[in-house]
């Protein structure tokens, strides 16, 4: 039978995992003045550089402003969170037309944000975008 201080380490031990748990949860939703992981919209407009690097029939990931703008045959640019609606990770990588969560695996639709594989199951938010003197601005207009 375990005496008191192998009880106590147990719990000791517990206590230290649950905080590293809990860290590596906060790594993945951080906040900026991008918006909060809950809503992560811009509340400020943000200059996301030449249009031209994003043009049409391609998407783009903005990993730093945690963005993902695509544009459409027609010339038409949508933007989205590229923040996984399932732990809020920034997503890695597009491949075709699909963008990916490098935490879990999840897959979304890089135009219309939905989740094409799990566990994210919500799709990712639309962001306000446009093109103010050949430059991409998301977010709210100034």
């Amino acid at each position: 039978m375990p005496g008191k201080a192998a009880a106590r380490r147990t719990v000791l031990k517990g206590a230290a995992l649950a905080g590293t748990a809990g860290l590596g949860a906060a790594a993945c939703s951080t906040e900026s003045d991008l918006g909060h992981a809950e809503n992560p919209t811009p509340t400020a407009p943000v200059d996301l550089g030449d249009a031209s690097a994003v043009p049409a029939g391609s998407a783009k990931l903005f990993r730093e402003q945690r963005l993902l703008v695509a544009c459409s045959q027609d010339g038409k640019y949508s933007a989205l969170s590229a923040q996984c609606t399932h732990a809020g990770c920034v997503l890695d990588k597009i491949e075709g037309d699909e963008a990916n969560c490098p935490c879990h695996g999840s897959r979304f639709n890089v135009v219309n944000g939905a989740a094409i594989e799990g566990p994210a199951s919500v799709p990712l938010p639309k962001v306000p975008v446009r093109v103010e003197n050949g430059k991409l601005i998301a977010g709210p207009k100034a």
